[in-house]
């Protein structure tokens, strides 16, 4: 079957219309030495279902959280999907709209980032949210410049116990703009306070802290709210949305802005993207917000509707008055959200976050009887880190043969973490996963296959 449906005729035709003999004629600017002289060693054409049969073996090769039991989290999460999510995502009219450049005629897209923002608020204790980060880790580095912009400081305080990859991009964000970031040690599994008492000063823009942390730990949130505005800072928290089912809101805790990665509510895995970062902060900030905002207001009809408002990226104001430059917009993800947590509700929420917590608490213990020991002695709420006492990569190998994908080497991040592993638990981990885990590491051990 032929998909190109331009016949000798067409190509005649549009070739004589722009002046052209033939095909080659279209790259005759092009110097005869730099084109390719001869054919392309690729296979030749297929039919559809030669095609469709040689893309299917081609994924085969590929494992997939169907086939494996995932104990891996460090930011992108194995949770439960409800099947309503993919029938609503894959109506058109939500999957093939990319922005409402025209928000007067996309009332539903509006409607549904409204919601959106509203449940992020709920959830984080916050006065307004926005749509349209890239991710967390994005999130996070345009709350840091939002701060600075605020508070007319340049310098950042942020915890070592902060998603690796969030500091990065936040370290990017910060040449550009001539930002000091000042990273804070932690101590057993959560912010040092006593450093961070000292590097947070007058300077200090804003401290950064992840609740839970990358460790899975919980921090001293409240203590390091009041070090910060003794000194006149902001409070920034990287949060992860299950847990504020069961945990307090930052909000509640004295947080000004509020980040974190929006993808455990409802979107998938997917090989590490795409993402969702959501973004709230106290109505004192909000007029510096990044990325979209939608709000409510009525019709020359006095009819609800919705609009885009405080629209201050660079696309629509001056590139120097502008608070960002975040453009691709993230609503499909962030519609996906909103299904998850009017599924799920308050209950749902909280029974997910409790499974979790419990879940967690139980393998830690199952390790514990084997002798794979917790690395810290604090609380914690999914993840926990443990000491293997051997390489984390040949461990991680054995598990693959018995369809088990294992935990985070943190070595690959923290130098002084050889040998531990980061281990994550979601409510989708039953029993019998757990304790297949530990038989296999159990095994692992006993048979001096992962000695390095």
């Amino acid at each position: 079957m032929n998909f190109l449906p331009h016949t000798e005729e067409d190509r005649r035709e549009m070739l004589k219309t722009i002046g052209a003999g033939s095909i080659s004629d279209l790259f005759s600017d092009i110097p005869r030495q730099v084109r390719m002289q001869k054919a392309l060693d690729i296979p030749g054409p297929l039919s559809e279902q030669e095609l469709t049969a040689h893309l299917e073996e081609l994924g085969g090769r590929n494992g997939s959280l169907k086939e494996y039991i995932s104990f891996l989290g460090a930011g992108s999460y194995d949770h439960y999907i409800p099947s309503v999510i993919n029938h609503m995502l894959l109506r058109s009219e939500f999957y093939t709209a990319y922005t409402p450049y025209q928000p007067e005629i996309s009332q539903g897209t509006l409607m549904a980032i409204f919601e959106y923002q509203t449940m992020i608020c709920e959830l984080t204790g916050m006065d307004t949210a926005n749509a349209s980060m890239y991710d967390g880790g994005t999130a996070m580095a345009e709350a840091a410049l939002m701060a600075c912009g605020n508070q007319r400081r340049d310098r950042v305080v942020v915890s070592g116990t902060v998603h690796p990859a969030y500091r990065e991009v936040l370290k990017t964000y910060a040449v550009g703009q001539s930002i000091e970031i000042v990273e804070v040690p932690y101590k057993d599994g959560i912010t040092d306070l006593e450093a961070l008492e000292k590097a947070a000063d007058e300077r200090t823009a804003a401290v950064i802290v992840q609740q839970p942390n990358f460790f899975g730990v919980l921090e001293k949130a409240g203590e390091i709210s009041e070090l910060i505005h003794r000194n006149g800072g902001l409070m920034i928290v990287a949060a992860d949305p299950i847990s504020l089912g069961i945990l307090k809101p930052p909000g509640a805790y004295g947080a000004d802005i509020v980040v974190g990665e929006g993808q455990p509510l409802g979107n998938p895995v997917s090989f590490g993207g795409p993402q969702l970062g959501f973004f709230a902060c106290n109505g004192k900030l909000f007029r510096r917000m990044p990325g979209r905002i939608v709000g409510q207001t009525v019709d020359n009809r006095g009819q609800r509707a919705f609009v885009l408002t405080l629209q201050a990226r660079e696309q629509h104001i001056r590139r120097e008055k502008a608070t960002s430059n975040i453009c691709s917009n993230e609503a499909l993800c962030a519609l996906a959200a909103t299904i998850y947590l009017t599924m799920l509700g308050k209950e749902g929420l909280a029974e997910t976050g409790r499974l979790c917590l419990q879940k967690a608490h139980f393998l830690q213990e199952q390790l514990a009887g084997i002798g794979i020991k917790p690395a810290f002695e604090t609380p914690f709420f999914k993840e926990f880190v443990v000491d293997t006492g051997r390489p984390v990569e040949n461990i991680n190998r054995f598990l693959l043969k018995e369809k088990i994908i294992g935990g985070l080497d943190l070595g690959r991040f923290y130098p002084e973490l050889k040998n531990h592993m980061l281990l994550c638990v979601t409510e989708k981990r039953s029993r019998e996963d757990m304790l297949a885990l530990v038989k296999a590491v159990e095994k692992s051990l006993e048979g001096g296959a992962v000695r390095g």
